[in-house]
């Protein structure tokens, strides 16, 4: 099975599907005969893209986590159509399934931000159209400051965020507002990058000897590594710069293993610096770390 034992953590990575979304948008000013040299893009200008969440067992507490969970299954068919999602690759519950974990046993639902494709698995629709939870025993974990940023978002933002997305997280009752860098328990904690969208919080895993970092949005593929490749989706691009620059410092220094939720072909990736410049160094799956 393709998990990592870290500290009392067990980490998994669950697939929810695949999606495609417009090359341009996702490489903002890198010109097109840059970029589609490292993911080549459809007769439409689209890049593949995974949604690769994760879950985590505790051993120490018994708790059950899932960090995001894909867009779900609410669209309707000229959305599918626009995003190419693709659910015969995965989705969330056969994932799950393949864990032998049911929706009703996550305890916890940490969310690194708001966007459809990040928490689009939280809801769906009943035979009768109605929506309803799809976790009903799951604290909800957002960011504080991204939620007051989901529910009254800017012109330019709120096409990412889907009232069916959330309002069942809202009205769930079990909402639970975090502050910047919250620890879970002993081995697990979170940091807030701002860059993307506001109070993004990435979870960071470790046992003192190896790190695991998910990257979610703040370089959602291996060829976001380069500094200045920043997505177009980007609310404060030149911050995503500084946040960048610092993340890959700490992740150089002390040999962080990032895993990356959008990349389609790889799961972890380690990276290097030739002569300033940043790359992928290996590519490996989450069993691979040692």
């Amino acid at each position: 099975m393709n998990r990592l034992e870290i500290g009392n953590l067990e980490l998994y990575p669950v697939e929810t599907g695949r999606f495609k979304l417009d090359g341009g948008a996702m490489f903002g000013v890198v010109p097109k005969t840059l970029w589609s040299r490292m993911i080549p893009a459809d007769d439409k200008n689209r890049i593949p893209m995974a949604m690769r969440c994760m879950l985590v067992k505790s051993k120490k507490s018994d708790r059950i986590y899932l960090i995001d969970n894909g867009c779900g299954n609410k669209f309707n068919e000229k959305m599918e159509k626009i995003y190419s999602l693709d659910y015969d690759h995965s989705s969330l519950i056969d994932s799950l399934k393949q864990l032998d974990i049911r929706p009703e046993e996550i305890t916890d639902m940490v969310f690194t931000h708001l966007h459809f494709d990040h928490c689009g698995g939280t809801s769906d629709y009943d035979s009768d159209g109605n929506l309803f939870e799809v976790f009903p025993n799951a604290t909800y974990h957002v960011n504080k400051r991204h939620w007051e940023t989901a529910t009254n978002p800017n012109d330019r933002e709120k096409a990412s965020f889907f009232p069916e997305n959330i309002n069942p997280i809202k009205n769930s009752g079990r909402l639970n507002l975090t502050d910047d860098g919250v620890t879970f328990e002993e081995g697990f904690e979170t940091v807030v990058m701002n860059g993307h969208t506001e109070g993004q919080q990435l979870p960071v895993f470790t046992d003192g000897n190896k790190t695991i970092v998910y990257a979610a949005d703040l370089f959602p593929t291996y060829a976001h590594v380069p500094l200045p490749w920043i997505m177009g989706y980007d609310m404060k691009p030149l911050q995503t710069l500084e946040e960048k620059k610092e993340f890959f410092k700490k992740a150089m220094d002390q040999s962080w293993y990032i895993f990356m939720e959008h990349d389609a072909e790889h799961e972890i990736i380690t990276l290097k610096n030739e002569d300033g410049k940043y790359s992928m160094d290996q590519s490996m799956k989450i069993s691979d770390i040692e």
